[in-house]
């Protein structure tokens, strides 16, 4: 019985909601604790009551939208942020003079920063920047001028809401970087496991049937090569799932090398593509691929030429070399450059013969392996001695400088 793969997700920006939800009750404790305290210095303190209702409500009939992104709306925000700019621009009219000169906090006092909190915690630096900028327009025109204690309250507010929203992006960043890593972590460990479970039954089945057939001859014959094939294709699978049973089984059985690969392997995006994904079709009973556990990513131009030089290259080793002609295709990871061999244990070429075929006009390896690999940039060399087989190696750069890699 299969287990069942589960990867618990959690989030590093809810505890800062929680804290934002304290912060925003006790910050409306501590603004109308300041009226309290300061009734005498104000001229109109009915309108300040007012205020202080419509602050003290707001507040607890919110709570739940400061729990969660989800819950914080854009219409939230911007309301909130509509009732702290209001209260700013409202103490002028309810306070004295000396309030004012004296430097004394605004209606809202502090409990403004909640609110620009939240557009930091919600949509990041740049949210927390925009509702900056209103809020400290708002506190210059209270003071009507721009005081040194204005100024530098105005400025620490901003610095620090930007800072937060900043933090929460990479927060954010990385929690899905963990995610996805404890995702693939336990994929590998899941198909490690598949793959000892099939090993053990399924595959040496296949094996068995395939060394019978071989022994018996007949049709026996040709049920053992198809149970190779289905062997090599699911060996293929459980080791990396890039390619489906069906495609490679039906492709090989016919006798054919492969060299139509999907156009969209990874969904067609603009990102890189993983070269594995290109090369696992071409696997067979006799072309053996061999690939780093790894993905290989390349741009799409770059990994689409290398796979299809690939394709051109056991083009020539079933054409050139037999029907009964093995193959290998070695991938290997560099630093700066992707590197993919391609060798077959053939008659080799003889001297001479490439450059009297292209004397001939036949231009499959000027033009299809070396010409694409000149295009992006990279290289192609061969080396065959007669007899030995023949090794082809395609080496491209990762950042290609070619014309292929350019379009």
């Amino acid at each position: 019985m299969a287990k069942q793969v589960r990867v618990m997700r959690m989030s590093v920006e809810q505890p800062l909601w929680r804290a934002l939800t304290g912060y925003r009750v006790l910050t409306m404790l501590y603004a109308v604790g300041l009226f309290a305290t300061e009734y005498d210095q104000f001229d109109r303190p009915g309108i300040a009551i007012a205020y202080y209702v419509v602050l003290c409500v707001w507040t607890l009939a919110t709570l739940p939208r400061v729990q969660n992104a989800a819950a914080c709306t854009k219409r939230f925000l911007a309301v909130d942020l509509a009732i702290a700019l209001t209260g700013i621009v409202l103490t002028p009219l309810v306070v004295d003079q000396h309030h004012i000169d004296s430097g004394g906090p605004t209606l809202p006092s502090i409990w403004t920063a909640g609110s620009v909190l939240a557009f930091a915690i919600k949509g990041g630096w740049r949210w927390a920047a925009l509702a900056s900028t209103p809020v400290a327009a708002a506190n210059l025109f209270e003071r009507g001028q721009p005081a040194r204690d204005t100024v530098h309250n105005v400025i620490l507010v901003w610095v620090a809401s930007i800072a937060i929203g900043y933090v929460v992006e990479v927060a954010r960043a990385s929690e899905r970087t963990l995610a996805r890593a404890l995702e693939i972590e336990a994929a590998t460990r899941e198909r490690e496991r598949l793959a000892r479970d099939i090993h053990d039954s399924v595959l040496q089945v296949l094996a068995m049937v395939q060394r019978r057939g071989a022994v018996l001859g007949g049709e026996a014959a040709e049920l053992g090569r198809m149970a190779g094939e289905q062997e090599v294709a699911l060996r293929t699978l459980v080791s990396g799932g890039l390619t489906s049973v069906s495609r490679v089984s039906r492709d090989a059985a016919q006798g054919a090398v492969v060299h139509v690969v999907d156009d969209e392997p990874d969904g067609g995006s603009d990102g890189p593509l993983d070269l594995r994904a290109l090369l696992a079709p071409y696997a067979s009973a006799k072309v053996s691929l061999v690939e780093p556990g790894a993905p290989v990513p390349l741009p799409p131009p770059a990994a689409r030429e290398l796979a299809a030089a690939v394709g051109a290259a056991l083009d020539n080793v079933h054409r050139h070399a037999g029907e009964h002609a093995r193959a290998w295709i070695l991938v290997e990871d560099e630093p700066d450059e992707v590197i993919v061999t391609v060798r077959d244990d053939g008659p080799g070429i003889a001297e001479g013969r490439l450059a009297q075929a292209e004397g001939e006009g036949r231009l499959g390896v000027a033009q299809s392996i070396r010409g694409r690999l000149r295009d992006l940039g990279g290289s192609a060399e061969l080396i065959s001695p007669p007899g030995q087989g023949t090794e082809v190696e395609l080496k491209v750069p990762k950042i290609s400088r070619g014309k292929a890699g350019q379009r």
